[in-house]
């Protein structure tokens, strides 16, 4: 028994982690612009879709067509901004949050019209030998999950508390007027918050698409889970939404594998509607939000 719930555990996390990329992408475009983006999942999906174009039809080296995946989604994720958001930046939070829901669905028929209906999967990083830990067994791309989401954490901390352009991401989430008053250019940072989002949502697409496979529509329910992870976590571009992830990961895991696999995505929705009512500010107080 305690084998099985380690096997849950270790699936669990490595779902999180997903979780954890996607929502932290929601903060850091909402600290900048107020606004919740609804086209996060479809920059998930386009990392997972346009790697496996690069590969089977381009025929290019795994890595080269994952670096070209993470380029075109940053592209698209700026052009998004430039063309939908920039032009009607003083509409109401309601109007922009419509925009980004017909913005993803404009990805998404396009994406189809590319790509068709049919789900597709790029090859795992390192084989696909399964691992044994404790009794559980993973694969190694579970590992790559686990690194690379380790690895955007720290880049991501790095960024913001480190750089100049960061910090000034983060004075334009705390006050927009008093960061453009001090000489920030807030219309750079907001283009600097949906590159950066775009391609985090990118990575998490090509890393989970080996293990999970890719479609057109992969984006719809992965984006609101990861909206579900950064409100857990306040909307906080930090720890507390990695945290948020990692905890959604956890207990669907569980849900799956002790109640019945039918109920895993009604879980995340649970979770979220209990937030929403109990603590809307997420499980973090505010002030403990704005530090991590």
């Amino acid at each position: 028994m305690s084998e099985q719930l380690l096997q849950y555990l270790l699936s669990g996390l490595s779902t999180g982690a997903i979780y954890s990329l996607i929502g932290i992408g929601f903060a850091i475009i909402y600290n900048s612009t107020g606004i919740i983006n609804f086209a996060q999942g479809e920059f998930f999906m386009l990392g997972g879709m346009s790697t496996y174009y690069f590969l089977s039809v381009a025929h290019l080296p795994l890595p080269v067509a994952m670096l070209l995946a993470v380029l075109l989604t940053t592209a698209v994720g700026v052009l998004f901004e430039r063309l939908a958001i920039r032009p009607l930046r003083n509409a109401s939070p309601l109007i922009l949050v419509i925009i980004t829901i017909g913005g993803s669905i404009l990805i998404r028929g396009i994406a189809m019209l590319i790509w068709g209906k049919d789900t597709h999967s790029i090859p795992m990083f390192t084989g696909n030998e399964p691992l044994t830990i404790g009794g559980a067994t993973i694969l190694p791309q579970h590992l790559w999950i686990f690194g690379i989401t380790l690895l955007i954490i720290i880049i991501n901390r790095f960024y913001f508390y480190n750089t100049v352009s960061g910090k000034a991401m983060r004075a334009c989430s705390h006050n927009r007027r008093a960061a453009s008053l001090v000489g920030i250019d807030v219309k750079r940072m907001v283009l600097f918050a949906f590159a950066i989002s775009s391609a985090m949502g990118s990575v998490a697409g090509i890393i989970s698409a080996p293990l999970t496979m890719t479609s057109y529509d992969v984006g719809i329910m992965l984006g609101l889970k990861g909206f579900c992870a950064a409100i857990i976590g306040g909307m906080s571009s930090g720890i507390a939404t990695v945290f948020g992830g990692l905890l959604l990961g956890v207990l669907e895991a569980f849900g799956a594998g002790l109640i019945s696999s039918g109920y895993k995505d009604a879980i995340a929705f649970i979770i979220l509607l209990l937030i929403l009512f109990i603590r809307p500010q997420g499980l973090f107080k505010k002030a403990e939000t704005e530090r991590v």
